[in-house]
C-alpha cells in the first residue's frame, strides 16, 4: 500500500445551506463531536443501520471513512455530508447521496441518520431538502431514490412529507443490524421537487 493512499488531501469546504441548517463534508476536526454523537445515539441508530465495524468509533476508522468518502466524491459515486445546526454549528447527523448512476439513469440513493438528542425536531427534513436541492441543481440528477424499513414510521413520514412517492416493496433488501430486512422503496423526480411550491 502506498504512503499516499493513507493521506488525505485537504478537501474544499463545500457548504450547502438549508433552512436553519447546513451540510458539509466531514473533516478531521469533526471526529470528537461525531464520535460522541454516534456513541451516545448507538442504541437509537442500531435498528436502522448495518452492523458497525468493531473499530467504527476509533480515530483510525474515522480516517478510513473520510478517505473513502473523498474517493467516492472524486469518482462521482457518492456525496456524504454531515448535518449541522446553523446558529451554533452543533452536529445533528449525516446524509449521503450514494450509488450515483450517470448515463441514461442520472439517479442517486438518499440515506441519512440523526443523532438521538435532535430527532423529531424537524432538522432532518430541512437537511434532506437542502441535499435534494444540491442533487437536482448542482449534481444535475434526474431522480433520487430512498428506502426505509416498513416499521420505520418516522423515516417513512419524512420521505412522504418531502414529496417522495411510494414505488414498491423489496424483500430482504438490505442487511440491517445483522439481518436481511424488507424495505419500502420511494422515488422523487427533479420535476416534482423543483415544481413544488416550497422546495
Amino acid at each position: 500500500m502506498s504512503f499516499f493512499s493513507l493521506t488525505r488531501k485537504k478537501p474544499a469546504e463545500q457548504i450547502i445551506a438549508g433552512d436553519g441548517v447546513y451540510l458539509r463534508p466531514a473533516l478531521q476536526r469533526d471526529f470528537e463531536e461525531w464520535r460522541t454523537l454516534r456513541s451516545d445515539s448507538r442504541a437509537f441508530l442500531k435498528p436502522w443501520e448495518p452492523r458497525w465495524p468493531a473499530d467504527d468509533l476509533s480515530r483510525a476508522g474515522y480516517r478510513r471513512r473520510l478517505l473513502r468518502q473523498d474517493r467516492d466524491r472524486q469518482d462521482d459515486q457518492a456525496y456524504a455530508f454531515l448535518l449541522f445546526r446553523e446558529d451554533d454549528s452543533a452536529l445533528l447527523g449525516g446524509l449521503t447521496l450514494g450509488n450515483v448512476r450517470r448515463g441514461v439513469a442520472q439517479c442517486g440513493t438518499l440515506g441519512y441518520w440523526m443523532g438521538e438528542p435532535f430527532a423529531g425536531q424537524g432538522y432532518m427534513s430541512k437537511g434532506v431538502r437542502a441535499a435534494l436541492r444540491h442533487a437536482f441543481v448542482d449534481l444535475r440528477l434526474h431522480r433520487v431514490e430512498a428506502a426505509c424499513a416498513p416499521h420505520n414510521e418516522r423515516s417513512r413520514r419524512l420521505l412522504e412529507r418531502l414529496g417522495f412517492q411510494h414505488e414498491g416493496f423489496a424483500r430482504a433488501y438490505l442487511l440491517i443490524d445483522g439481518a436481511w430486512q424488507d424495505h419500502l422503496l420511494f422515488g422523487l423526480l427533479e420535476s416534482e421537487f423543483m415544481g413544488a411550491a416550497d422546495p
